[in-house]
């Protein structure tokens, strides 16, 4: 993988009950554990923190403020894919119904970013629209769709573009 861009993603969930709910006390419990494993993991470069360690005093949607965003940037798609699914964080994904609604529509999308830079909140959700809307695609796609970066990912280079 050309280390000149990155993974980013962005998957959001509406919580069944307040952060200090007993019902999803294990969840709240469990992010410390899961977090330091996301940052330990091979390809991993960047997650969203809000005031704490992680990001549950972030609103992404002022509408509701059950809703909970988890947003990072990977150097490879295999990276993320080995902590999603192969690593104890997926112990914790496999309870998701516990602790969040079933959601009603996608509620997660990737997409390549210049290697360096992190998106912002807005511009994930903007691409997690753009997947409900139009599906996968190289703006925003899934892990069973998952598409080459593309020129536009890309840093643009001046001194190649003062030779092309």
């Amino acid at each position: 993988m050309s280390q000149d861009v990155h993974l980013a993603e962005i998957n959001i969930g509406r919580l069944l009950a307040p952060l200090d709910d007993p019902r999803i006390k294990d969840f709240v419990d469990n992010l410390g554990r899961i977090n330091a494993l996301a940052e330990a993991a091979p390809g991993f470069v960047w997650r969203l923190k809000g005031d704490g360690d992680d990001a549950t005093d972030i609103r992404p949607f002022d509408d509701d403020p059950m809703m909970a965003i988890n947003l990072s940037v990977w150097t490879d798609l295999a990276s993320l894919g080995a902590y999603v699914y192969r690593s104890d964080h997926v112990q914790i994904m496999r309870r998701r119904r516990e602790f969040f609604e079933v959601p009603a529509q996608a509620f997660m999308t990737l997409w390549w970013i210049p290697a360096g830079t992190v998106p912002t909140i807005a511009e994930a959700i903007d691409r997690l629209d753009h997947f409900r809307r139009h599906g996968p695609t190289a703006h925003a796609f899934s892990f069973r769709q998952p598409f080459a970066p593309t020129a536009a990912a890309r840093p643009v280079d001046p001194i190649l573009d003062e030779c092309a």
